[in-house]
C-alpha cells in the first residue's frame, strides 16, 4: 500500500507540473491522494486578501461514528496554540503590567537556581532559554499529565543546556510556565484570560481550549488517530479496491499520548473556519497593538542548526514570539507559520504577508509530508 500511495501522490504532483489543470482542482487531487474518503484525514483552507480561495474537508473526523471532516470541524491544534499564549504575554507587556525583560525569578522566587534571575519572558517565548525538558515521570502518569506536572521539576532544576539567549531548544514546559505567569499578572485562571481577551474579541465563538473532564463542549470533535499495519484483512475490505489500506486505525489523543492535557503549549481546539476570524483579527491588529505583533514576528532566535532541538530545525528558519519565521530570499517570500503535533493530530498554519495570505492544514493522521504540502501549496497559488 505504502508504494501504491506514494505513486498515486507523486502522479497528481505529476499532473499539476503540466498547468493543466485549475489551482484548486490541483490542490483537491493533492489531498484526496494524502487523505483518502474512508480514513482520518484533514480540513484545508486557502485564503488571500478577504477571500476565501479552497475550503474543503477530507476523510472522517470520528471513526467511531462516520463523522466526515468539513471547516467546522474542531481539531485540537497542538503547538498552533503557543501564538495566542504568546499574544496572551504581549498584551499584558503592551499595557504595562509586566515587561519582557522580567526575570522568571520575579514570578518564582521560590525556584532555586540562581539561573531564573537570568532567563527572561523574552527567552521562554522564544525558546531559548537553555531550559532542558527534564520531566522524568512514568508514561502512565505523563498521559493524563497537566500544568502542574509539566511544571513539577522546575523549582529544582539545577542545570541549563546553554546560556539563556544564545541558542534554540524547543520545548513546550517553558510555555505552560508562559500560562502561568499570564495567570499571576492577570490574576485570572489562563484559559479564562484567553477566552476573554483573545478568542471574543477576535470573534472566535466556538474556540475553546481541551477540559479533560468537559470533553462534551468541543463542537464537531475530531479525534487523533494512528494506525498499525494489519496483515489479514477481512476480505470484503479488500475486494475490488486493489488500494484498499491493510490499516487498522486507533485513537490517539487523551488517554493515549503524554501531556495531551495541558494547555498552554497546545491545547486549544477550533477549526480552520474559526482560525480564518483569528488571522482577520491579526492583520486588523484587533488583540494586540502592530508594534507588537511585528516583534513576535520578527526573527530571535536561529533553528537552523542548532545542536540542542530538531523541531523544525530547517534551513533559514528563526522562531520569533510563538511563531516560526522563514525570512524572504531571492526566490522565497516570508512565511510567518507555526506546526504542531499531539496524539494523532498534525497541524499547519502559515501566513504569507507579502501575498495576505493563510494556509491552513487540520489533520487527525500523521503520516503525511507537512513541509512538502506546504511548498507545493505555495507553488501552487504563488505564495
Amino acid at each position: 500500500m505504502g508504494r501504491i500511495f506514494r505513486m498515486t501522490v507523486a502522479a497528481v504532483i505529476a499532473l499539476i507540473a503540466t498547468g493543466c489543470v485549475s489551482r484548486s482542482a490541483k490542490l483537491d487531487g493533492l489531498c484526496r491522494a494524502l487523505f483518502p474518503a474512508d480514513e482520518p484525514g484533514a480540513a484545508v483552507l486557502v485564503m488571500q486578501g478577504d477571500s476565501i480561495l479552497f475550503d474543503r474537508g477530507y476523510g472522517i473526523a470520528d471513526m467511531s461514528t462516520g463523522a466526515q471532516i468539513n471547516g467546522d470541524t474542531f481539531f485540537n491544534i497542538a503547538s498552533v496554540s503557543k501564538q495566542f499564549t504568546a499574544v496572551a504575554v504581549l498584551q499584558l507587556a503592551s499595557q504595562g503590567l509586566l515587561s519582557l525583560e522580567d526575570p522568571v525569578s520575579k514570578y518564582y522566587p521560590d525556584f532555586e537556581a540562581g539561573f531564573w534571575k537570568d532567563i527572561r519572558i523574552r527567552h521562554l517565548m522564544s525558546h531559548s532559554s537553555g531550559i532542558p525538558d527534564a520531566r522524568n515521570y512514568p508514561r502512565e502518569v505523563k498521559i493524563h499529565g497537566d500544568e502542574t506536572l509539566s511544571m513539577a521539576y522546575l523549582d529544582t532544576l539545577s542545570f541549563l543546556h546553554f546560556e539563556p539567549g544564545t541558542a534554540y531548544e524547543y520545548i513546550n514546559p517553558t510555555f505552560v510556565l508562559l500560562g502561568s505567569i499570564v495567570e499571576k499578572v492577570s490574576g485570572q485562571p489562563f484559559t479564562d484570560y484567553v477566552r476573554e481577551h483573545i478568542f471574543t474579541p477576535a470573534g472566535m465563538a466556538q474556540t475553546l481550549y481541551f477540559d479533560r473532564d468537559r470533553q462534551e463542549l468541543i463542537p464537531n470533535m475530531a479525534h487523533g488517530y494512528e494506525y498499525t499495519d494489519v496483515e489479514d484483512m477481512p476480505e470484503e475490505r479488500t475486494a475490488g479496491n486493489p488500494d484498499a489500506a491493510p490499516r487498522n486505525w486507533y485513537e490517539y489523543d487523551f488517554g493515549e499520548e503524554t501531556f495531551f492535557a495541558t494547555r498552554p503549549d497546545g491545547g486549544i481546539y477550533t477549526s480552520t473556519h474559526e482560525f480564518v476570524q483569528w488571522e482577520r483579527a491579526l492583520r486588523e491588529a484587533e488583540v494586540l497593538p502592530e508594534e507588537y505583533l511585528q516583534d513576535s514576528w520578527t526573527p530571535h532566535t536561529l533553528v537552523s542548526d542548532s545542536p540542542w532541538s530538531d523541531y523544525q530545525n530547517r534551513p533559514k528558519t528563526w522562531y520569533g514570539y510563538g511563531w516560526f519565521i522563514e525570512p524572504a530570499t531571492d526566490s522565497t517570500n516570508k512565511v510567518i507559520y507555526h506546526t504542531g503535533d499531539n496524539g494523532g493530530f498534525k497541524i499547519l498554519a502559515a501566513r504569507y504577508p507579502e501575498s495576505n495570505a493563510l494556509v491552513l492544514v487540520f489533520a487527525n493522521r500523521a503520516d503525511w509530508d507537512r513541509y512538502g504540502l506546504m511548498q507545493q501549496i505555495e507553488k501552487i497559488y504563488g505564495f
